[in-house]
């Protein structure tokens, strides 16, 4: 089944043409990548699939059971359709502590109501302890269990990373959207986020595009890539074919132009 379709998407900015028609269909379960140099595209593909921009033209479909275009939705609705993402620049709220990252990734789930939450009603210590046991599984699941009472930035480049990724998880997505997740790590690290990857589209059971440049992390855990040149998709297949189309060696390599 597609979880996710992106028909004919164009994102204009003036007369700069950032994404020209764009089509791409994802199924559920798959992770999927999203590469090309960089201006090609790829975060304002993403912006776009998140609600941040919204399309010139064409459309982004999810499929959670019924299709629904998302052309109009704000991002806040987006998330709470089950949609969450990470981002190039990790935007984790630096001053709270690891443990109150993560609850706020958990706040969509929490069904109590303003006046259960003044008056320290049943209902909301029933939410609240729901909401601790799942934050202490994912700060158990991403090895953040010391860190809990640590300031975010506080911690370790590659902790960080993880800790973005953990928050995004808290909100329950269908589809994990995640933004160069390899910038700034380290190679032992990067093998780590690998495994984590594939682990985390079967524990979560969820769909995973992925934008990144470490060809190796591309090439290991996505069954399908896409590929990005000036705002136009020029190939898409599996990363043998991908590795071995002369349209996409020339994008990253170069080329003699024809005579």
């Amino acid at each position: 089944m597609s979880v996710v379709k992106v028909n004919n998407l164009c994102m204009f900015f003036g007369g700069v043409k950032a994404v020209e028609n764009v089509a791409m269909d994802i199924k559920k379960g798959e992770i999927v990548g999203l590469i090309g140099p960089n201006g090609a595209g790829k975060t304002t593909v993403f912006n776009v699939l998140t609600g941040m921009y919204k399309p010139t033209h064409g459309e982004v479909l999810y499929n959670f059971g019924s299709e629904f275009s998302i052309n109009k939705m704000k991002p806040s609705q987006i998330v709470v359709s089950g949609v969450a993402r990470t981002f190039q620049n990790i935007r984790l709220f630096s001053d709270m502590t690891v443990e109150d990252n993560i609850r706020v990734g958990l706040q969509k789930n929490i069904k109590y109501s303003t006046v259960s939450s003044l008056f320290r009603l049943p209902g909301y210590f029933k939410e609240e302890t729901i909401a601790d046991k799942k934050a202490t599984e994912l700060l158990d699941i991403f090895k953040l269990t010391s860190q809990r009472e640590e300031l975010a930035k506080n911690l370790p480049y590659g902790e960080q990373r993880r800790l973005e990724i953990a928050r995004a998880l808290a909100t329950g997505p269908k589809i994990l959207l995640l933004d160069e997740p390899a910038a700034g790590m380290n190679p032992n690290e990067t093998m780590e986020l690998m495994k984590m990857i594939k682990w985390i589209r079967d524990k979560f059971d969820i769909t995973i595009i992925l934008i990144e440049h470490d060809m190796s992390l591309v090439m290991s855990v996505c069954s399908r890539i896409y590929v990005l040149d000036y705002g136009k998709l020029i190939s898409e297949g599996t990363p043998e074919h991908i590795k071995n189309d002369p349209a996409v060696i020339k994008a990253y390599l170069g080329g003699e132009e024809e005579a």
